[in-house]
């Protein structure tokens, strides 16, 4: 069964650093892409981060280019999503995603809908105000 448990949310100062993590379970993360995401209240889901299947590389959305960096720690099979120089707009739920038939990658800078993601996690909860 396919499982994704995020953790690290919380509230923080703008400037601020936090960082998620991903526990993955239910499937080799050596052969599919993963993700983060983000949807802010009234707003729609949109891609954050990411671990490409096609060649494992990093990618980022422009708004948090420089400021955000995934990684994976394949010891013990987590991922994490290290988030510094908070903004306000960075506020909102996020999620850890993957997909198996496809590049999560495409959702975070390929301009595909988050809609084809297969599995999610539940979320955490990030609030960057004063």
């Amino acid at each position: 069964q396919v499982k994704l448990v995020e953790s690290g949310g919380g509230s923080v100062q703008p400037g601020g650093s936090l960082r998620l993590s991903c526990r993955p379970s239910g499937f080799d993360l050596d052969h599919f892409g993963i993700g983060w995401f983000r949807q802010a209240p009234g707003k729609e889901r949109e891609g954050v981060s990411c671990i490409s299947s096609r060649d494992g590389g990093r990618k980022y959305a422009d708004s948090v280019k420089g400021r955000f960096t995934i990684s994976r720690d394949a010891a013990t099979n987590m991922v994490y999503l290290q988030m510094n120089s908070l903004k306000p707009e960075d506020t909102g739920v996020y999620y850890c995603a993957t997909d198996f038939e496809g590049d999560p990658c495409n959702a975070v800078v390929g301009g595909l809908s988050v809609n084809y993601i297969d599995y999610w996690g539940k979320g955490t909860l990030v609030t960057v105000s004063s």
